[in-house]
């Protein structure tokens, strides 16, 4: 039987964090601007087709033969190590499965649709696919790493007899911030540049004001957007299900488990990232700049809605909720970072999930700290199969930082990286991803491109 001492000491631990919840940072409501929501939805919810680091190569490829004119003769592509990291392991989608930096590259190229973005590989025919296999076994392409250059860095640069075009992408995988044509530079953003450097300026965004917004706005302002993430990550979810991509952890996980909507929600998540890990040609809604993140926010949310019963009305809130806290967390970490992105992307699913059972304010920020305290430190090792279990892990912490929230459990601050309010927690977090976690993420690419040894 527990004591009365034990009662009193974890009775008021949640006082101390519910008045943490509405403390500090938290006093700073801003008022509900719905513009500025819907207009962070309808950034960073938006189709891609294919893992996003190797379709920012092709677009920038793409885009760079569209300023020559006509096709090169040798495409060169610098790029950071981050990018390196998460376009090693992938297959490009309508690729024939070829992996790789030089299999994107090329095929922007040869098939790319510069003005699709992020679907830039969509109309890729047979015929270019088996001339990209064979231009890749000649001197039609190069690469390099480019150190001291934002973490999410593209430059490509192709040449025809004397002439040349070189498109810099710089902190978004579409955001083309200088384009260069024959040594001439055409198109310069260098304002474009200094996106996420700062994250603490100009960035008002917190948990209070997203529930004030999903709460309130006019669906019908939202309704395009967020019927699109649930028709196009439901396809591809429902696509990895059947087994025949990378592990198939969602699948496995569906066998393995009850029918739960637990294992429901894992096994959706995961096996979306199958398929897209695996080179599905499907497109992803994405979220943070990630198709992986962009499966994580919705298919959990979409499980609990359906097993609950929950209205459309309802479930499209829930949504804003999962995609803006989503961004709001990876906002303090950076594009690419050694954090993985499914941890921050499992929060905002947690929150919706939460948000979907009536929760509060204090108890969904709970979720959210339950879910960082547990599975903050998930390390981003590249794009590749595994991204599926990673998903299930988190996806799995942030039901049990929901049903622990719900029965007004919490971990504490002062209790490793949790503060006294959940907005400092939040930046907490986003320290360690961008700032703590540099030297971490030179290590895995050192490990990755074979310039350590392992037996020292």
């Amino acid at each position: 039987m527990q004591s009365d001492a034990a009662g009193r000491s974890r009775t008021a631990g949640r006082s101390r964090a519910e008045h943490g919840l509405r403390a500090g940072t938290q006093e700073r409501e801003d008022s509900v601007n719905e513009e500025k929501y819907i207009s962070i939805l309808r950034r960073e919810m938006i189709p891609a087709l294919g893992c996003t680091e190797p379709i920012a190569i092709a677009y920038a490829s793409a885009k760079a033969r569209e300023v020559l004119g006509c096709m090169p003769e040798h495409i060169d592509i610098r790029c950071s190590g981050n990018i390196v990291k998460n376009v090693k392991a992938v297959t490009v989608p309508n690729s024939g499965g070829m992996v790789g930096i030089g299999a994107a590259a090329v095929l922007g190229v040869l098939g790319g649709n510069a003005g699709a973005e992020l679907e830039v590989l969509e109309g890729v025919t047979e015929e270019q696919i088996l001339k990209a296999k064979e231009l890749l076994k000649g001197d039609f392409f190069s690469c390099s790493l480019e150190k001291d250059v934002a973490n999410l860095y593209v430059h490509a640069i192709v040449t025809a007899g004397e002439h040349s075009a070189e498109v810099t992408i710089i902190n978004r995988h579409t955001l083309i911030t200088k384009i260069v044509k024959d040594g001439e530079v055409i198109f310069e953003d260098p304002e474009a540049e200094k996106i996420g450097v700062k994250p603490n300026e100009d960035w008002n965004v917190t948990i209070r004001g997203i529930l004030e917004f999903a709460r309130t706005v006019d669906i019908e302002k939202i309704r395009d957007i967020v019927e699109r993430q649930i028709t196009c990550n439901m396809r591809i979810a429902e696509a990895g299900l059947s087994g025949g991509y990378g592990q198939a952890v969602g699948a496995t996980i569906l066998i393995s488990g009850a029918e739960s909507v637990q294992t429901r929600a894992k096994a959706y998540a995961a096996a979306g990232s199958d398929a897209r890990m695996g080179g599905c040609s499907l497109p992803v809604v994405i979220n943070s700049g990630s198709g992986n993140q962009g499966m994580t926010v919705s298919l959990p949310v979409l499980q609990y809605a359906k097993a609950w019963g929950r209205p459309e009305e309802t479930v499209f809130r829930a949504l804003c909720v999962s995609n803006l806290v989503s961004v709001h967390l990876k906002h303090f970490i950076g594009s690419l970072s050694a954090f993985c992105g499914a941890v921050t992307a499992a929060c905002g699913a947690g929150a919706a999930i939460t948000f979907l059972a009536g929760g509060s304010y204090t108890q969904i920020g709970n979720t959210i700290i339950n879910t960082l305290a547990n599975v903050g430190g998930i390390v981003c090792d590249g794009a590749k199969a595994s991204c599926a279990a990673k998903i299930a892990s988190s996806v799995e912490a942030a039901i049990l930082g929901y049903e622990m929230s719900m029965r007004g459990h919490v971990f504490q601050p002062g209790e490793g990286l949790v503060q006294d309010d959940i907005e400092t927690t939040i930046r907490s977090i986003g320290y360690v991803g961008r700032i703590g976690m540099k030297e971490t993420d030179q290590d895995i690419l050192d490990i990755m491109l074979d310039k350590v040894s392992l037996t020292e």
